[in-house]
């Protein structure tokens, strides 16, 4: 069990393809998304722009390893659930340092940012995957990110306010993808 605060026993190592994650003996398995038109209230008081605040949930939110898949805003993922159970965690998030407030910034500073939140992912002892939020039509470049397993909401929030972020993608127990605005 987890000991209530969603992280469980894990242990994070580096696969050849660059997949840093936590594992247990459990495999994962593969599944497809069940959809929910469960609503998510967005943040009325935001200095974010409304369009925006649109584009990251229209976003897929792509997590790299042995079973890739994308999570999409609000709609349960059978594959984060799966996640979860074999890592033996009850939430997770989706956190980038790239492009800070949704300034472009060059290839170069996104990557030397994305080290940073590697290396601070590390220090704190998390585990997770790479991953890359894209955006399906509007043009604005793939980035970088990294799915963090058993990460509590106060934490991945704190983490994306420290690199800037406007928000962060946090699920729950339901493996249901929430968009989190920082400001």
């Amino acid at each position: 069990m987890d000991g209530g605060d969603g992280r469980g026993s894990l242990t994070t190592y580096t696969t050849p393809a660059r997949s840093t994650f936590s594992r247990n003996a459990s495999a994962l398995q593969s599944s497809k998304h069940s959809h929910s038109n469960r609503s998510n209230n967005l943040m009325t008081d935001s200095q974010i722009e409304p369009d925006t605040i649109q584009a990251y949930r229209e976003t897929a939110y792509g997590v790299a390893g042995d079973q890739p898949f994308d999570m999409h805003i609000d709609v349960v993922s059978a594959e984060l659930l799966a996640l979860h159970a074999a890592h033996r965690v009850t939430c997770s998030a989706f956190i980038t340092a790239c492009n800070p407030f949704s300034r472009f910034l060059d290839v170069q500073t996104n990557q030397r940012r994305h080290d940073q939140l590697r290396r601070e992912l590390e220090r704190r002892e998390l585990g997770f995957l790479e991953g890359a939020g894209e955006h399906p039509s509007n043009g604005w470049p793939e980035e970088a990110s990294f799915l963090v397993l058993g990460i509590s909401l106060d934490d991945a929030s704190e983490i994306g306010r420290q690199f800037e972020q406007n928000g962060i993608v946090w699920s729950d127990a339901e493996a249901r993808p929430q968009l989190i605005l920082l400001r």
